[in-house]
């Protein structure tokens, strides 16, 4: 038996017993995990001789097996031990954090968990650390900004207006203004200011390592009643803001498993056929980036509507064949020179 499914598996039984009140019986625990009572009891020894609180008593003639009261509310951390546990396993997921203050007062709440933890009980984490890899997706390195997103932070809690130098990526412009912020936000391994801009006098939405200067001003301001984050970004696929577009795409059968397989908008309507296809419909804000995530699937994905989205992608296909024959005409050039 692989050392993963064995520590995952004492891992479930460890939060079975700490979420039962009266404790369980060791047939109630190997049906619930699909094995034999005998794995049970090895596992149950395994977490003893590890540190972790468990105890065992006869109730009306049936030994039930539980954590000890006194382990579920630790102190001074009004979190049990299961709480302490997950939050201290979930620190690989938050490595897209690192070198922000989000971070490092992360890693100084992990630094006062493991204080509470028995030296066994350390012991036995690392093992289930080493078994378990939460691999990080691309992000930003966020140290040079640090003080940037503070300063930010800063100017939301007591609603003053920043004056900023922003660098528009896609027009490769620089522009100043004044922007009234209302939330910073974490999305797809960036943060993101969102805020009122004084210069279009509408909630945009700013890239916080493209804020090439920023300075706090005295000027005061109040978030409207009704604005709400979530509500704002509702009909957007990634950051972009634009009017809502329906946009209706078939992907073809050998790829339509990995498309049904997540929630990729909160719009989104899935149309299956019998040939295991299917059409996937949502309603986005702009088309610029669904374009690129519907270019990732390649040949496999064909966007019905809007026919203006199609020809775009159409004539990205044809400017990456044209790029691609020439470059192989290049590559054989230089290397028949």
């Amino acid at each position: 038996m692989a050392r993963g499914d064995q520590l995952a598996r004492q891992w479930k039984i460890f939060n079975t017993l700490i979420s039962s009140r009266y404790g369980k019986s060791v047939n109630d625990l190997a049906e619930n995990l699909d094995c034999h009572p005998r794995t049970v009891y090895r596992d149950l020894d395994a977490l003893q001789a590890a540190g972790f609180p468990l105890y065992n008593q006869n109730v009306n003639g049936t030994k039930r097996w539980a954590v000890l009261e006194s382990a579920r509310d630790p102190v001074p951390i009004p979190f049990d031990l299961a709480e302490l546990m997950a939050l201290y396993f979930g620190k690989d997921a938050l490595k897209v954090l690192k070198e922000t203050m989000f971070y490092d007062s992360l890693e100084s709440l992990f630094q006062k968990i493991k204080t509470t933890l028995p030296p066994e009980s350390k012991r036995y984490l690392q093992q289930i650390e080493q078994s378990l890899k939460v691999g990080p997706k691309p992000y930003k390195q966020y140290g040079k900004f640090k003080q940037t997103i503070e300063e930010i932070k800063e100017a939301i809690f007591n609603k003053k207006v920043v004056e900023i130098v922003y660098y528009t990526m896609s027009r490769n412009k620089v522009t100043k203004r004044k922007v009234a912020p209302y939330k910073i936000w974490f999305f797809d391994g960036s943060f993101y200011l969102i805020g009122h801009c004084l210069l279009k006098n509408e909630v945009r939405v700013f890239a916080i390592d493209r804020i090439k200067m920023h300075n706090l001003t005295d000027e005061s301001f109040s978030v409207p009643k009704d604005f709400n984050v979530e509500d704002f970004m509702h009909n957007s696929f990634g950051v972009f803001q634009g009017k809502p577009v329906k946009v209706r795409i078939h992907f073809s059968a050998n790829i339509a498993g990995y498309v049904k397989e997540k929630i990729w908008h909160a719009s989104q309507k899935i149309e299956e056929f019998d040939d295991g296809s299917i059409i996937f419909e949502v309603e986005v804000a702009g088309t610029e980036e669904i374009k690129l995530w519907v270019m990732r699937w390649g040949a496999k994905a064909y966007v019905l509507e809007p026919a203006a989205l199609r020809e775009e992608i159409q004539s990205e296909a044809n400017g990456m064949l044209v790029m691609y024959e020439n470059g192989i005409r290049q590559t054989q050039e230089t290397l028949t020179a």
